[in-house]
Formats: structure tokens, sequence, C-alpha cells
């Protein structure tokens, strides 16, 4: 069974690549991936290494946290299961309300 991490403060300039080679100094990547913005492209500033060998995986969290990356000092961590969170609804379908959105309308 893989193990993935999550890897934070990364440099804007890092890219899917340059992760994979940091991590790659402590032993074999399976997959290496900076999550970047659905609109700008731009990084978030963080992403995710995954190891099929959980003991390299926890060889590179011991090592490679607060190691520089990039000119930056990066965050190393076991990734934890992402939340299920209801969705945001923000108006629209309540006839009651008049139609809705997120704005109050005024009654003058």
């Amino acid at each position: 069974m893989s193990k993935k991490l999550f890897v934070g403060s990364l440099a804007w300039a890092t890219t899917d690549d340059s992760l994979q080679a940091h991590f790659a100094t402590v032993g074999t990547p399976a997959s290496a991936k900076v999550v970047t913005d659905r609109e700008s492209g731009r990084s978030r500033g963080f992403g995710f290494v995954e190891y099929d060998d959980d003991a390299e995986a926890d060889t590179a969290v011991e090592k490679l946290n607060n190691s520089e990356l990039d000119g930056r000092t990066i965050t190393v961590n076991e990734a934890r299961p992402r939340e299920d969170k209801p969705r945001r609804d923000f108006g629209g379908g309540d006839d009651r309300r008049g139609g809705g959105g997120s704005f109050r309308q005024r009654s003058w």
C-alpha cells in the first residue's frame, strides 16, 4: 500500500519535476504533484508526494521536513484524508426569498 505525503510552503517556482527530484534523494517516489490554481495555473504553495514503500515515506518525512527546496524551507507530513464537507449553497433556488442571491434586497 502506498503512503501519501503533504508538502507545504513550496516556492511559486517549484514544479512537479523539481519536487520529485528533491524527494528522490531519500527514495523512489511513485508520484509528485504541485497543486495549482484552476483559473490562473499558478502554484498554490503546496503539493503531494506518494511512495509505494511506507519505510521510504517515513524516511522522507524524517529527513526532508524543514529542508530547503527552491530557496524555501518546506514542511513534510503524512497526508490526512480529505474531509467530506457539504457544498456551500450561495442561494438562488428558494422562491420564498424572492429568487435569492447572497445580498439582501432593499424594500424601499
